[in-house]
């Protein structure tokens, strides 16, 4: 009893935290359903029908098929392109002890303190010199900068718990510093990897300022960010409408989500077990 009244506050903090939670998400559904009229007079009253006649206008309205094709083209090769670079990175600061190794993994730590619009400008020029400016493998190339900073701490952590004994054991018997990384260092740290690629995941599939600038509006290439917009209107925006196309795009989302949450767990729960 003393038990259950010590928790309490701490119960109530949940279910609070829960319904401050469920209350938007609920009304973000619901709109997807309703017309304006609906949506403006019983904000919070479940539709008056299931029907999907606003994601089929929105779907067909804002070509959202091929936006979500693009920008799943566009993050899968950027994840692929960060890890690519990221894993070898982490692993040759992990193993190094030396004081060039910090000032590398201090330089890293540097991205962090750039706003991500002040290097707009010097972005797009660079865009426009390479003759990549409106094209989806600048972003490609891109993006994967931007996600280094964050990714390398991550995975460095990961690769430093990892004994050195393992990795002394696999050059004895032969290995090469690439299948050290790949056989040992790679298994051991998925949960981290998970981590990295769901955060990076997020950022790349929200980005909006870049591809808005870089790819440009062109329905053939914009991404999704940059084609939700388009369903707004001057003389009058349908909410429901809008609503569900902001549906739409968040369906590969929780997707990702749903499949990488139990390793984004583990690697929480290992690391405060180290701390």
């Amino acid at each position: 009893m003393k038990l259950s009244k010590r928790w309490l506050p701490a119960h109530l903090l949940v279910w609070t935290y829960a319904v401050l939670l469920i209350v938007p998400l609920y009304y973000f559904l619901a709109s997807a359903f309703k017309s304006n009229e609906e949506i403006f007079a019983h904000p919070f009253a479940l539709p008056d029908s299931l029907g999907f006649g606003n994601f089929r206008t929105a779907y067909d309205s804002a070509s959202l098929g091929q936006a979500i094709v693009n920008s799943a083209l566009v993050t899968v090769l950027a994840l692929a392109l960060t890890l690519l670079l990221a894993l070898p990175a982490s692993f040759a600061l992990a193993r190094s002890t030396g004081r060039l190794a910090s000032a590398v993994e201090k330089v890293f730590s540097l991205g962090f303190l750039i706003p991500t619009f002040a290097a707009l400008f010097p972005t797009f020029l660079l865009a426009a010199a390479t003759g990549l400016f409106h094209t989806q493998l600048f972003m490609v190339l891109f993006l994967p900068a931007t996600a280094m900073p964050l990714s390398v701490v991550i995975l460095v952590q990961f690769m430093r718990t990892i004994p050195r004994e393992m990795e002394e054991a696999a050059r004895i018997d032969g290995a090469s510093t690439y299948t050290v990384l790949r056989h040992i260092y790679t298994p051991m740290c998925l949960p981290g990897i998970a981590t990295v690629i769901l955060l990076n995941f997020l950022t790349f599939w929200n980005e909006y300022l870049y591809s808005l600038v870089i790819i440009g509006p062109d329905p053939d290439q914009r991404t999704v960010q940059s084609a939700l917009p388009t369903l707004k209107a001057i003389t009058g925006t349908d909410y429901g409408v809008l609503t569900a196309g902001t549906v739409l795009t968040l369906i590969p989302v929780w997707i990702v989500y749903t499949v990488l949450q139990k390793r984004m767990q583990q690697a929480l729960i290992s690391g405060a077990v180290k701390m």
